[in-house]
């Protein structure tokens, strides 16, 4: 872990915010290249240019040592150099003694980049001189276009060595062009996520007293989200207005760390939403530690991945990255493979027992992850022809607006939506933990119809006795077998209220009221006695 931070400190401290170094120990140190935007193009309130500064050094033998240098826009690398012949390998360049001979340049431009002819007419100016090394000058290129400006150098003295500082300093502050899009583009996310943590705050609040534990670690992540994507928008802007100093630096350290614990915290809490845990099973063992280490690993992985992305510009973005992409992305395909295979067992569990509603809500989840891998696989696939590109000479000016886009803008987005999508289904509402624990009842009938109806009341009315067997058999002298089988002895009754009972029976009364010949209550109201006529069917 102390190396991991050692290696973090020295990236953070090697980058600048748009200062690039120039010098001739490598051939491809001497040329520097960054997009610039105009004042208007950008905005600001200073006019953008390019600054260009030399350390002071001692030329050998005490005498003047120079610098030939040249800055234009990338369009314009064809007006700068001569072709000697139309079969010639390379071109001339550096205006020597030989080339003035050749008239190739004039005496006047000794030690300049040579330029064509027709080097006026170039929409963009193109600044060509030579810097002496014993009192070096900082020449100063104003901006006029947006564009891809270039510095080149050259040592036009033998044996002359040097190093300077090139500063590409834009109208709006120090954050270079190609990061500038950055800055409102995570104030954006910024205000989504409050937005949605705003919704989520009213429901919570609305159902405070029937909330979930799934639904806590939700408000947690949102709130976290929050944090963590102002914490990202105030690095950039202060890297914007204070450029890279030592806060600068300390701000990206944290804001690599919750980056990464945030993807690694999302997927760890997706995955064992997704095992069922809590709903489905009230542990899940030893797999527990499984899923615990596959998310420590993405989280340095991520760590690693976010220093990088937030102190690489996009135009110096080479095929190195891709070694630290492709770890990052094997945890990430672990994470969305053992999700989709726990996610689809739980949804079967949940179909065979016949739990329809919470299988649907991990159905819509279901085809939310997928979506994400197409998305993640497609620009996957993006990525890697971007960099297989990155060859041709035209590939960084022509896409150095929108490469930080590929590389880190698009993830956020995919994940936002993911974030949103989940907060919606599993949002706050009444009864949320009676839904939660219990089950539905199995529905394993498909109806019934009026006739199957109709039969079992007509069976039934085949096995129940007729009213004649309860009653003993009136009027055909057969004697009371049901009243034999109860174990209580019958109560005796008199005469009359035996008759007044097989009258009533034989009056088709339903409900025998009353006992002992007391048929009706004292209350003997005409209305009483209109419902008891209503009820036998016979007149006074």
């Amino acid at each position: 872990m102390r190396a991991l931070y050692t290696g973090l400190l020295a990236i953070a401290c090697t980058v600048t915010a748009n200062e690039l170094g120039i010098n001739n120990a490598k051939d491809h140190n001497r040329q520097q290249c960054s997009g610039m935007y105009s004042k208007k193009g950008w905005g600001g309130d200073t006019d953008p240019f390019i600054l260009t500064t030399f350390e002071k050094a001692p030329a050998p033998n005490d005498q003047d040592a120079f610098v030939s240098l040249v800055v234009f826009e990338f369009r314009d690398e064809d007006l700068i150099g001569v072709w000697p012949s139309p079969d010639a390998p390379e071109k001339e360049y550096i205006c020597t003694q030989a080339n003035i001979d050749k008239k190739y340049c004039n005496s006047t431009e000794l030690g300049h980049f040579i330029l064509s002819p027709n080097a006026s007419d170039s929409r963009n100016q193109i600044l060509s001189t030579k810097i002496n090394l014993k009192d070096p000058q900082a020449p100063k290129y104003d901006v006029q276009k947006t564009g891809y400006y270039c510095v080149g150098s050259s040592p036009f003295s033998d044996g002359a060595k040097y190093k300077g500082k090139v500063e590409f300093r834009n109208a709006y502050g120090r954050l270079p062009a190609a990061q500038i899009a950055k800055l409102p583009f995570y104030a954006g996310i910024t205000i989504a996520y409050a937005v949605i943590g705003i919704f989520w705050a009213f429901l919570y609040a609305q159902n405070r007293h029937d909330i979930l534990p799934v639904q806590n670690y939700i408000t947690a992540i949102v709130i976290f989200l929050i944090v963590e994507q102002l914490m990202t928008w105030g690095f950039y802007d202060y890297q914007n207005n204070h450029g890279s100093n030592v806060l600068a630096k300390v701000l990206l350290i944290i804001v690599s760390i919750l980056n990464a614990g945030r993807n690694s915290f999302s997927f760890f809490l997706l995955l064992i939403v997704c095992m069922g845990y809590g709903v489905v099973k009230p542990s899940l063992g030893k797999t527990m530690v499984y899923v615990r280490f596959l998310a420590i690993a993405h989280f340095v992985f991520g760590v690693i991945y976010a220093v990088a992305s937030l102190s690489i510009t996009p135009d110096n973005a080479g095929p190195l990255i891709l070694f630290v992409i492709l770890p990052l992305a094997g945890t990430l395909t672990a994470f969305y493979v053992w999700t989709l295979n726990s996610l689809n067992y739980t949804m079967k569990d949940l179909l065979e027992r016949k739990q329809s509603v919470k299988a649907m809500m991990y159905k819509k989840l279901w085809w939310c992850i997928l979506a994400s891998i197409v998305v993640i696989f497609a620009f996957f696939f993006l990525n890697s022809f971007t960099f297989a590109e990155r060859s041709a000479p035209n590939f960084v000016p022509m896409h150095w607006k929108t490469r930080w886009f590929i590389l880190d803008g698009w993830l956020n987005l995919v994940y936002m939506i993911d974030i949103a999508y989940v907060a919606y289904l599993w949002r706050p509402t009444a009864n949320n933990r009676r839904f939660a624990m219990s089950d539905e009842i199995a529905q394993d009938d498909e109806g019934f119809d009026m006739g199957s109806f109709g039969g079992s009341l007509d069976e039934e009315d085949a096995r129940s006795p007729t009213r004649e067997e309860m009653n003993g058999g009136v009027g055909s002298g057969e004697p009371r077998k049901k009243a034999d089988l109860s174990p209580v002895p019958p109560k005796p009754v008199s005469e009359g209220g035996a008759r007044g009972q097989r009258d009533s029976l034989d009056g088709e009364t339903i409900f025998a009221v009353g006992e002992d010949g007391d048929r009706w209550s004292d209350d003997e109201s005409p209305r009483n006695s209109g419902e008891r006529q209503k009820l036998t069917g016979k007149g006074d």
